[in-house]
């Protein structure tokens, strides 16, 4: 399995999923035009590679901006992660927010609050 990459650009966040190493990584801004064209590919490059997942998976995100369309296609994924956790494997989320970003911490509590697999909400400045 290939890892995927997806660069940045104004309207959409770089994506790189590393099969290897179970490292995914999602960092930008989500407001695309189009939510399913972009993150479709995610969702079935992901359920490809829980089908043999290395031993933990970590799922880093960090988002600058959010639309409704993109929140939308991050419970799907999530929900993927957390049917896969329910089955034994070993997944962790790390929403990352800026000190004073009170809509993204917001919508990372409500995903952790929603989703209850390990997720930290983790800060930086």
């Amino acid at each position: 399995m290939k890892e995927l990459i997806i660069k940045k650009t104004p309207n959409t966040p770089s994506v790189i999923l590393n099969p290897e190493t179970g490292l995914m990584k999602i960092e930008g801004r989500s407001i695309p035009e189009n939510p399913g064209d972009f993150f479709d590919p995610l969702i079935e490059w992901l359920e490809e590679y829980f089908e043999n997942p290395v031993k933990q998976t970590n799922f880093e995100l960090n988002l600058e901006y959010v639309n409704s369309g993109s929140s939308k296609y991050l419970l799907g994924i999530f929900r993927i992660l957390k049917k896969k956790h329910e089955e034994g494997k070993a997944c962790q989320i790390n929403w990352y927010y800026e000190e004073d970003d009170e809509a993204i911490f917001s919508l990372g509590e409500h995903y952790k609050n929603t989703i209850r697999i390990p997720f930290k909400l983790i800060e930086f400045m």
